[in-house]
């Protein structure tokens, strides 16, 4: 995916909404930044499908050797589907992290936390700023 496309939270979680089915379907993952803050990754905690989300919610955690950070949901919904493939190849976020790393898809039952979203634009300039 074409990150100029995504919406992005403050905390670096990337969204990509599509209409699926006459629903709305939230693909989160993590930012190409926050993957290389935390760089050398060594495990991730997924949610289970099914698991209702709020926005600003953990949904689960990746651990590098450096830190666990909480991965949060940007959107309200139910967890449709997890990457599961993800975690047995952390060592590969980086090369694409917004396709194939992709972390949960979340189907909306709501709009909360889509106005709370930036735009590309928007989110690298939170980025330089954090350094």
């Amino acid at each position: 995916m074409d990150p100029q496309q995504l919406k992005f939270s403050s905390s670096h979680e990337w969204v990509h909404l599509a209409e699926t089915g006459g629903q709305r379907l939230a693909t989160v993952g993590i930012s190409a930044f926050a993957i290389e803050l935390l760089t050398d990754l060594v495990h991730m905690e997924l949610p289970p499908v099914g698991r209702k989300t709020q926005p600003g919610e953990s949904v689960g955690e990746i651990e590098s050797v450096k830190a666990v950070s909480d991965i949060y949901s940007p959107v309200e919904g139910e967890v449709v589907e997890v990457n599961s493939a993800l975690a047995n190849s952390l060592e590969n976020m980086a090369d694409d992290p917004y396709g194939k790393s992709w972390i949960v898809k979340i189907r909306l039952t709501s709009e909360r936390g889509l106005d709370q979203l930036m735009d590309y634009a928007a989110y690298q300039a939170q980025c330089a700023k954090q350094g």
